[in-house]
């Protein structure tokens, strides 16, 4: 139903898009009962059929039998949520997958700021791509990301992968994600973040292997002569 309304594009859409489904079924199930029980009593007890209310206070076993099964009917429900929402926690925010490709990722007022570790696959070297609210990823590839807030908390948020994750300044958090689907998806800000909030919008480019070798060896050299000079200030102004 979810895929329905919003793509699923990641490993892990489908789980999470599961308990969604199950918390509706539930909840509707329980929204149905209480408004036939809501509308019957409406219509059985009339004015015209019952012209004096009877006052009831609840402290007999036969009357509070019914508010107590209700009530535990109600906890064993959301037990089997809890299950389901535990289970899809644990896959994706504490059962990281060995990673095929780590990218860096830096939230600020109002941008993201993306770093592909390049042909070499090693972040932190000269062959490093960055770029500006544009990410390109291989599909079926496992991710890690290294998630930074430069100045106030952001939270990185791509919908189509059932994805967020908050960014707090001063710590870097590791995430993963594997895309499923190519195509070019939204990335936003899904936490208030400032007065350019919602301007900070940024897009996701999933591609084929092919593509993606492209777009990598097309902004090679161009990156790499840009990572030397920023180095070569960085020591001319240490020396200085």
């Amino acid at each position: 139903m979810m895929e329905q309304i919003i793509t699923q594009a990641s490993s892990y859409a489908a789980q999470i898009d599961n308990v969604i489904h199950l918390i509706a079924a539930i909840v509707g199930v329980w929204l149905a009962v209480a408004f036939y029980v809501f509308f019957s009593f409406i219509f059985k007890y009339t004015r015209k059929r019952h012209p004096k209310a009877a006052y009831i206070t609840g402290e007999t076993h036969e009357d509070g039998k019914w508010v107590h099964r209700a009530h535990f009917v109600v906890i064993a429900c959301d037990v089997v949520i809890l299950v389901f929402a535990a289970m899809a926690w644990h896959h994706v925010k504490q059962q990281l997958p060995p990673a095929e490709a780590t990218i860096r990722i830096v939230g600020q007022q109002w941008a993201w700021k993306f770093t592909d570790p390049g042909l070499d696959n090693q972040l932190d070297t000269v062959d490093d791509i960055n770029t500006i609210d544009e990410l390109h990823v291989k599909v079926n590839t496992v991710y890690h990301f290294k998630l930074e807030a430069k100045d106030v908390l952001h939270s990185f948020s791509v919908p189509v992968f059932r994805l967020k994750q908050d960014a707090i300044p001063g710590r870097v958090i590791t995430g993963w994600f594997k895309p499923t689907k190519t195509g070019e998806y939204d990335i936003q800000c899904a936490e208030m973040c400032g007065i350019g909030h919602g301007v900070m919008a940024a897009k996701i480019v999933v591609e084929t292997p092919e593509a993606h070798a492209a777009w990598l060896e097309q902004h090679k050299s161009q990156n790499i002569t840009q990572n030397i000079k920023t180095k070569n200030l960085k020591k001319l102004a240490i020396n200085k």
